[in-house]
């Protein structure tokens, strides 16, 4: 059995939580990209940098280069964008991802002006009072024509909105809600946070314990993948495999739940590298892993855009299973340390 360096729990949670608390929607990914590159500043062995995207790449020099690795996991997360300020000085939005407008409905949100003002508030039903409205609220389709924000600003028509800094274009996010207890986390955007805590955490133990990967390795934090292009392009072109770290989805007909890493064979885009896939369970079977297989029919990931973009490269997947995807997310503890430990030992595999 092949034995791992111990994970720092504390310091998988801490990035976590920090990252969790750091708002990221698609296209408005600096702030959450800085946090990571802060991070890894701390461990000397990488050299790091943006592309011009703003993704974040840190290379590590193996003890090898002649099979080039890649890690991927994205910071970028489901939000939305300000697409009308309405005569009654509230707005109207467009999401960014594919979620359903349900999932977000009453949620607490942020909205980032041009000038850097941040302004709170909430999105609701247009008709979201039940005592004057009563049976409509029920009734009432949950699309974006039928929602607003509730600014928490006093504005009751678009001047007097225009007027605080808003304007069309401007980034929203929606609240995390983070609680940890008993070890599971409860928050939005565990997709996909949890996985790039689980990745910094791999790079800072086997940094504390003065090892590095077998192969040279390129990290890369996407910040496009909610849309379908994250790691379209930072790799280097004689890369060989790609390790994509993205969560796993849980619910009925799935094998994957919120206690261990599962590796997805197939999702929406057809199956993954059967031969990568195969090295990756003798890797957590060597290691005793426990893992899951899994097939997610509603899913993309970072490294079918890679692919898609003339990747010649075998890709596969792995991640922590994350209950309720693209709603109020939940995972466990135990599942964030085996995706971690899977990330260790392909790392140090030959």
């Amino acid at each position: 059995m092949t034995s791992l360096p111990p994970i720092n729990t504390d310091f998988l949670l801490s990035f976590l939580s920090g990252l969790l608390n750091t708002p990221s929607p698609t296209g408005f990914t600096q702030r959450a990209i800085r946090y990571c590159e802060e991070s890894l500043a701390a461990f000397p062995a990488l050299s790091l940098r943006q592309n011009r995207k703003g993704a974040l790449i840190a290379q590590w020099e193996g003890g090898r280069t002649d099979s080039l690795r890649g890690v991927t996991a994205h910071v970028d997360t489901l939000g939305a964008m300000v697409k009308e300020i309405k005569a009654n000085g509230r707005l109207t939005l467009t999401k960014i991802g594919g979620f359903a407008w349900n999932t977000v409905e009453g949620e607490g949100c942020t909205v980032f002006t041009r000038s850097g003002k941040t302004i709170r508030g909430s999105l609701l039903l247009t008709k979201a009072s039940a005592h004057v409205y009563g049976e409509q609220v029920s009734e009432l389709k949950r699309e974006a024509d039928n929602l607003e924000v509730r600014l928490d600003a006093r504005t009751a028509n678009a001047e007097e909105t225009r007027a605080l800094g808003i304007e069309v274009g401007d980034f929203v996010a929606f609240d995390p809600r983070l609680e940890i207890t008993e070890g599971f986390v409860r928050s939005r955007h565990l997709d996909d946070k949890a996985c790039v805590a689980c990745l910094v955490a791999a790079i800072k133990t086997l940094h504390d314990q003065g090892l590095k990967p077998f192969q040279t390795t390129t990290f890369l934090i996407s910040n496009y993948e909610e849309v379908g292009h994250g790691a379209a392009s930072g790799f280097p072109s004689d890369l060989a495999e790609l390790l994509v770290v993205d969560m796993a989805a849980v619910g009925e007909g799935q094998t994957s739940d919120e206690f261990h890493v599962s590796l997805c064979v197939k999702d929406s885009g057809g199956p993954y590298h059967h031969e990568f896939g195969q090295k990756l369970r003798r890797i957590a079977e060597q290691a005793a892993i426990p893992y899951k297989v899994d097939i997610y029919p509603h899913y993309g990931s970072d490294g079918e855009a890679y692919w898609r973009a003339g990747g010649d490269v075998a890709v596969a997947l792995i991640g922590p299973g994350v209950d309720a995807s693209h709603n109020y997310e939940r995972t466990h503890l135990e599942a964030l340390l085996a995706t971690t430990q899977w990330i260790i030992a392909y790392l140090l595999s030959e």
